[in-house]
């Protein structure tokens, strides 16, 4: 049996980009937690039996639409506050790089996304945290190299 060959958390990286041209991305510091769902729409419809109409039919389903969404828990960190702030305050959407680093190949989705919510949570004597959550905004460009 041979095993699976898998990577720390670490190694999946969100960036987020800048204005600049070419684009400057950097890792907002501060995540501990990061995950990546990838969803696909569909449109449901029902396939008649033609040769026995009144069989209950089967669902068939197209694909409308594809999407990702990214989460992540961070320590809230002086280093990043500001750059979470900005693009969750911008009614435009982020240029975003998500890279997962494996040992023998690196993912990269490229594209923009929205900054849906950046939420900070503070208790008393205990370290600032907070959640994010991203939704891609059109399409991210995978590559594997």
């Amino acid at each position: 049996m041979a095993e699976a060959t898998g990577i720390k958390g670490g190694r999946i990286k969100i960036m987020l980009g800048n204005s600049a041209v070419p684009i400057v991305y950097g890792v907002p510091c501060g995540l501990t937690q990061r995950s990546l769902t990838f969803n696909k729409g569909l449109e449901e419809f029902q396939l008649p039996d033609c040769d026995d109409p009144d069989q209950v039919s089967w669902m068939g389903r197209d694909a409308i639409s594809i999407s990702m969404s990214i989460g992540g828990e961070t320590v809230i960190a002086e280093e990043s506050v500001e750059t979470w702030l900005d693009a969750v305050e911008d009614e435009d959407s982020t240029p975003i790089k998500v890279i997962a680093e494996f040992p023998a190949k690196t993912i990269t989705w490229t594209g923009k996304a929205h900054v849906e919510t950046f939420e900070i949570t503070g208790i008393n004597n205990r370290r600032a945290t907070g959640t994010v959550s991203l939704q891609s905004d059109g399409k991210m460009t995978r590559v594997v190299v």
